[in-house]
């Protein structure tokens, strides 16, 4: 059983993420924390000039209600994060810093350009310093 259990999710995902948390808790301890965070994409400053002040704001405050309300009807000892920052190195600070001893991360079908880049999932399960999951 782990103690604590990080579990990153896209934005995209916030809703689908219900069934990841109840196999994270499956993996859980007695009075393990699960941490579900999301990582909001920093914008580029080149971009965000020509957008509206608070788009990103409103978007972190959108993003924290909807992991809010899962993370009340999960029924466990969860914390919710939200970070800026890039997805994978974030995702290594987080469980770093949370000394996590179990990632669980989703993973999508691998499509060319991951072959030669590498996708987020990829990157967390070579550079971890705890177990990682992959979820697909």
């Amino acid at each position: 059983m782990y103690n604590t259990i990080l579990v990153p999710v896209e934005s995209s995902h916030i809703a689908d993420s219900g069934a990841t948390i109840d196999l994270a808790k499956s993996f859980a301890g007695e009075d393990a924390k699960i941490i579900l965070l999301n990582v909001f994409e920093e914008i580029p400053k080149w971009a965000s000039t020509s957008l509206p002040k608070d788009l990103a704001d409103d978007s972190i405050r959108a993003i924290r209600k909807e992991m809010d309300t899962i993370a009340e009807a999960a029924d466990a000892n969860i914390e919710v994060q939200i970070r800026v920052g890039h997805s994978y190195k974030t995702i290594l600070e987080v469980a770093d810093e949370a000394n996590a001893d179990l990632v669980m991360v989703a993973s999508h079908q691998p499509g060319v350009q991951d072959y030669f880049l590498g996708s987020t999932a990829a990157k967390v399960v070579r550079h971890a310093r705890c177990s990682v999951l992959v979820i697909r």
